[in-house]
């Protein structure tokens, strides 16, 4: 696994002081994250540095981490692990074998000692931070090169200044002795010169090398300054780039929340700029743009206020809102709870909890609910609901195109709760189930319970007395992606009229949460979602397009085409999934337009956009209350008569809301804990079963069971009825002992 490059000596050999440091190379298994674990790199000791590359190839172009080892404090584990500390970064290292390990620590020792060596005189420029530790170190170690080579001259020159005073007293006295007899002797005067002049130089040479000392001092001064100044520089520069960011997402913000211009000025003003955008550069973000281009049709102007006091033949008036408000207010009338408790302020984010786990089995490390919000999932689905009214307005349109209309808008309606919603809620336990009878005030009851816990899945049935019945099965994939975590809903939601016959399905998308590890979370969502009326072949394609930096369309775009069963277009949604969805009838439509090198789009001619959905306003002090909305409030409202297994008398959850999460930590633990003791009671059953040549007794709901769908031959789980008179006979002797 490894090789020496060049050869280091023992820490305690006598050829542990050398001029230049070994090298040290091979391959050692680098912890990375939790998805991967331990992975395999070519790790490189050299001149007191410690790299390491994904290959040795990368060795030329890429590497992938340095530490110095001068501030490196190293640490010996068992089985082969060893962690290496410097700066608030750490390795965490593993060898393939106890030799192999042992040689590395003594390489790694060894280094550290000839570094902390080669720095023992340097000075206290080491606060700088150990970004610029291998700078200093090659500084500290070419001056003390020069200072100890001035010491050498230093001592020469005072050792021939020594030998050549004597030599100049020496021919003195031979000058003395001989001059009366010999007369003037012009050599021995030219040798004594000429002793001087040596001195003398051997004196400039001397101080000619203390001033390059001096200056190559002063030189690294400035230029440990101007480093200095460059990082403060980068970071006051990275600082404004990020006040940049987030005063351009304010601005988007306030551009979003502020007042629509009316249709006309915007077409007018989309001309003007024509001529700019044959100039503008497009981003392949454009590639998500609808394939369909909508103009307002100008000579239909007349047809909107002719219309504006009537509606669809369904009773949608172009004041949908308002009326939508005053059915909220009547909910307020109603007993029915505006608030929970604040939410506590608890800072705790994922890494602080992930980087305690390293080396534990990801499955055995238990979330806290400080990630959670106190719903479960079932409440979360149940949620879906908060528009009905939608529904109760479909069921009495006449044509079945406006009802699909309504149908999506319901269908996209469902997210507008989520934009700010970034709490996980919580895992439901198998059995678990969740009621909700609104029949008071909204003509519909639901029932949800968890058929599945690997994978999980729900199932979800709703009737109402205004005329339609709504049920799902939807099993939750999701996938860690590093940054960000996608959940991905499997399943298909299917809703009939009563009157009408009309059976439509439709799937879900996307969800994606962004800046898991480091940031502030965000929710997109993006995908498509395809509408089918079973019994009329009306179809509705929604396109959610997902957030890009460089797209010019609004953030959270929702576009869709209503189509009958011959695909010819009637009708334009278009909106967003946080806020509002308008309908546009087409009462014209060109061929596809564009060059054969663009993407061909077709023309649709409209009538002006008519309002289908906007979202009501949040709560006072929602942002304290994890941004529930009015029906999300009243969804963990204890009721009289439920269920043993309903999600309000889970006791995790009610502790959370109350603002108890140690007690809620250690209740939710206790309930995994006995979820994960009951999946291997039954796991041995169903070995035992194997090995006996029995049949496998499989879990059974105990309200819903699965059905295969008659036109598509999927199977699916459907309620099989009973909880309702359960609950009215109060007989709960079949439910299981769960919380």
């Amino acid at each position: 696994m490894c090789e020496p490059g060049k050869s280091l000596p023992s820490p305690t050999s006598p050829g542990a002081h050398v001029q230049g440091p070994g090298t040290y190379k091979g391959w050692l298994f680098k912890w990375t994250n939790y998805l991967k674990g331990y992975q395999r790199r070519w790790f490189v000791l050299s001149n007191g540095l410690l790299s390491y590359y994904r290959t040795q190839a990368d060795m030329a172009h890429t590497c992938r981490g340095t530490l110095s080892l001068a501030t490196t404090h190293i640490e010996v584990g068992d089985h082969c692990h060893l962690v290496l500390s410097s700066g608030g970064r750490s390795y965490y290292l593993k060898a393939s074998s106890e030799g192999e390990c042992q040689r590395w620590i003594s390489a790694l020792q060894q280094a550290k000692a000839n570094t902390t060596n080669m720095m023992h005189h340097s000075d206290d420029s080491g606060d700088e931070g150990p970004v610029s530790q291998a700078e200093r170190t090659l500084t500290h170690g070419t001056l003390k090169t020069l200072a100890s080579k001035l010491e050498d001259l230093s001592t020469c020159n005072e050792l021939i200044g020594k030998h050549g005073a004597a030599l100049q007293r020496s021919l003195g006295e031979y000058e003395d002795l001989h001059a009366i007899a010999d007369g003037p002797n012009d050599k021995l005067k030219a040798v004594n010169e000429r002793a001087a002049l040596f001195r003398i130089t051997c004196n400039a040479m001397v101080n000619a090398c203390r001033d390059f000392l001096d200056l190559a001092e002063l030189q690294s001064r400035r230029w440990h300054r101007a480093l200095q100044h460059e990082r403060e520089q980068r970071h006051h520069l990275e600082e404004t780039i990020e006040q940049l960011a987030k005063q351009h997402n304010c601005l988007e913000r306030a551009w979003r929340e502020s007042p629509s211009t009316h249709t006309e000025v915007t077409e007018q003003t989309e001309g003007d700029e024509s001529d700019e955008d044959e100039n503008t550069e497009f981003f392949d973000a454009m590639e998500d743009s609808p394939a369909f281009i909508t103009v307002t049709s100008a000579e239909h102007s007349q047809h909107r206020l002719s219309s504006s006091s009537q509606s669809m033949s369904g009773g949608l008036a172009n004041d949908w809102s308002q009326q939508n408000n005053a059915s909220d207010s009547g909910q307020l009338r109603r007993a029915r709870r505006t608030r929970i408790p604040d939410k506590p302020n608890y800072s705790l984010n994922l890494w602080s909890i992930m980087k305690n786990c390293i080396g534990k089995e990801l499955s055995k490390i238990p979330m806290p609910v400080n990630f959670n919000e106190p719903l479960s999932m079932l409440q979360r689905l149940t949620e879906d609901l908060e528009y009905s009214e939608l529904l109760d307005r479909a069921a009495h349109c006449a044509s079945s195109l406006e009802q699909m209309c309504l149908v999506a808008a319901f269908s996209v309606s469902s997210y507008s709760t989520t934009v700010h919603r970034t709490g996980k809620p919580f895992n439901p336990l198998l059995g678990e189930t969740y009621e909700l009878d609104r029949t008071d005030d909204y003509g519909y009851r639901s029932l949800c319970e968890q058929v599945s816990h690997h994978p999980p899945a729900a199932a979800h049935h709703v009737i109402s007395q205004r005329g339609w019945t709504l049920w799902q099965d939807i099993t939750i994939d999701s996938k860690f992606r590093g940054k960000y975590i996608s959940v991905m809903p499997r399943g298909y939601i299917h809703l009939q009229f009563h009157a009408s016959g009309n059976h439509y399905v439709w799937g879900k998308v996307t969800s994606t949460v962004h800046n898991i590890i480091v940031g502030k979370l965000w929710i997109d969502q993006s995908g498509d979602i395809e509408i089918v009326n079973r019994r009329t072949k009306d179809t509705c394609h929604l396109k959610f397009s997902p957030y890009s930096y460089f797209s010019r369309d609004s953030p959270r775009k929702v576009t869709g085409v209503v189509m009958d069963g011959e695909d010819a277009a009637h009708y334009i949604l278009s909106g967003t999934w946080d806020e509002k969805m308008e309908c546009a009838k087409i009462v014209d439509s060109s061929g596809a337009c564009g060059g054969p090198e663009t993407r061909q789009k077709t023309v649709y001619q409209t009538l002006p956009p008519k309002l289908l959905w906007k979202k009501y306003p949040l709560p006072d002090n929602a942002e304290n209350m994890y941004y529930f909305s009015s029906l999300a409030l009243t969804l963990n409202e204890l009721e009289d008569a439920l269920a043993p297994t309903d999600s309000r008398l889970r006791p995790d959850q009610r502790l959370m809301e109350a603002g108890l999460w140690d007690e809620a930590n250690a209740q939710k633990q206790r309930l995994e804990e006995g979820q994960r003791l009951e999946r291997r009671k039954r796991e041995a059953q169903t070995t035992m079963a194997l090995e006996e040549g029995r049949d496998i007794d499989s879990y059974q709901p105990l309200w819903f069971e699965k059905r295969s769908d008659p036109d598509t031959g999927d199977s699916s789980y459907v309620y099989r009825g009973g909880y309702w008179e359960a609950k009215e006979s109060q007989d709960w002797s079949q439910c299981p002992k769960i919380f």
